[in-house]
């Protein structure tokens, strides 16, 4: 007979933060915890990414942006069914938390929660930084004894604090101008 599959389950009683990560939230913790286990790779970005980075007063959800091949959204995938996890916008229902994944590989970003556990899943566009992007330019940090994460660069977390905020990706823009017009907007 064959048994099912038990994936890890999210911990109530989340591990005990490193020392100088005392600030972060349990349930942060908690379900940073649940993702490694569930063997889901992802750069960290959003709040808490802020929080491990220094920005004490950040507070949020956990936003990660998953590794793009099909194995790492399938483990995602049937973690969150495992949990029981529902997209948190409109009380919608499982089926279209499914299709939530699908949108976060096309460049949408999905809201999930858990209880009382958050997890935002960031999608890739033209206008956001890739996986390999992100993690080439990230930091690994020991948040919890057997946890390590990938935590994205303060100017990538601070371009999804951005896109989070205001819906676009922040812009650049270098305009030149005539000596004469520069002095009349000094």
């Amino acid at each position: 007979m064959l048994r099912k599959r038990h994936h890890p389950q999210i911990e109530m009683r989340p591990a005990q933060p490193a020392q100088g990560y005392e600030h972060l939230a349990g349930e942060s913790i908690a379900v940073l915890t649940w993702l490694q286990a569930n063997q889901v790779e992802f750069v960290l970005v959003g709040p808490v990414a802020e929080a491990v980075r220094g920005g004490a007063g950040s507070t949020g959800p956990v936003a990660i942006v998953p590794a793009p091949y099909r194995r790492n959204y399938e483990r995602l995938s049937r973690a969150l069914d495992a949990s029981g996890a529902r997209p948190r916008q409109n009380g919608a229902d499982a089926a279209r938390a499914k299709a939530g994944l699908d949108q976060a590989a096309r460049g949408q970003r999905w809201q999930f929660r858990t209880g009382i556990h958050f997890l935002d899943v960031e999608g890739r566009s033209n206008d956001t930084p890739g996986y390999q992007e992100l993690l080439y330019e990230a930091g690994r940090f020991e948040l919890a004894a057997g946890l390590t994460v990938d935590v994205a660069s303060p100017e990538d977390i601070e371009h999804y604090a951005h896109l989070r905020r205001t819906g676009s990706a922040p812009e650049l823009r270098i305009t030149r101008g005539t000596k004469q017009q520069l002095e009349h907007t000094s």
